[in-house]
């Protein structure tokens, strides 16, 4: 009878069978692809791009070439220029009074509506006080609710103090932004250390200069990203400015270009579709160039927060 010995500082063996074949390994730089999320994404990107490229074509057509040819391909003369021409001289020259007015609600308005978000968020997030969880669920709350339906009660407020048919009717309402105070609160939360302002203060700063100078920097992504949020929905704004204005030269550029779309139906109103896209044209250019110049602070603003160290 033969015995055997066993080492057991041998390595184990492996039971015998077929071998597996070693997996790709997977990482940040090397990333896995997906068939199906590159064909979404392809998908998303022409929905979005497709009525760009629609709204430039059309804007190089005459009035009578807009009927007369294909929507999504170049007819007849390139009529661009002579169009933007048309539509900043068209009825003295209002469209330009139109970007006017808008500006003036983005600046005064979001600009506002940033800045408020800023000093709520920092407070909220970096304070303590009474009251606190009561107001995190009224901001929450707030959120939720949409703007339209605060639109009539707003009405009525501003009609008894006498605001309406003037900007403060549109900048006041503008400068409350919950989402932007929610998002500023939990950015503050997660991108400014409590110890670094303690060793501010340690040193004998001041809250307001401990604020100026180290967190307000820290914050920057985030006051991007809230000034962003805050400008598209001022600019894009349309339905407070109809229920608010009367006259239209206080109008904005949306409910202005609504207007000269609406006065071919009117009895005797002259159709000017060439113009109502030209100026659409011209509208979102400003919104296209500012995304582009913060893109980078807008990025890294909304992932923020999102990995935790």
């Amino acid at each position: 009878m033969t015995t055997t010995t066993v080492d057991p500082t041998a390595p184990a063996r492996r039971p015998a069978g077929p071998r597996l074949k070693s997996r790709r390994a997977y990482s940040a730089d090397r990333p896995r692809r997906s068939v199906l999320l590159t064909v979404l994404t392809a998908v998303i990107g022409l929905y979005s791009l497709i009525p760009l490229a629609w709204l430039l074509i059309n804007a190089s057509k005459t009035q009578s070439d807009l009927f007369d040819s294909f929507g999504l391909w170049f007819s007849g003369d390139f009529a661009l220029f002579s169009n933007i021409a048309d539509t900043l001289a068209y009825d003295d020259g209002i469209f330009v009074r139109w970007l006017g007015n808008t500006l003036l609600y983005v600046v005064v308005g979001a600009g506002g509506a940033t800045l408020l978000a800023v000093l709520g968020g920092y407070g909220l997030a970096k304070f303590s006080f009474p009251g606190k969880k009561a107001v995190f669920a009224i901001v929450i709350g707030a959120v939720a609710v949409p703007g339209t339906a605060l639109a009539v009660p707003t009405f009525l407020m501003f009609s008894q103090m006498g605001l309406t048919n003037t900007p403060w009717a549109v900048i006041i309402p503008s400068l409350i932004s919950p989402f932007g105070l929610y998002l500023m609160w939990t950015f503050a939360a997660e991108a400014i250390p409590t110890e670094l302002m303690e060793a501010a203060r340690m040193d004998g700063a001041s809250e307001a200069r401990t604020f100026a100078q180290i967190c307000l920097p820290l914050l920057a992504p985030g006051i991007v990203t809230v000034l962003l949020f805050t400008m598209v929905a001022t600019w894009n704004n349309y339905f407070l400015p109809l229920i608010m204005l009367k006259n239209p030269d206080w109008y904005p550029l949306t409910l202005g270009l609504n207007a000269w779309n609406a006065q071919a139906a009117t009895a005797g109103g002259e159709a000017i579709f060439n113009l109502v896209l030209t100026g659409a044209l011209l509208t979102i250019i400003p919104l296209i160039v500012a995304f582009l110049l913060l893109q980078r602070f807008w990025q890294s603003g909304l992932s923020a927060g999102s990995v935790k160290e």
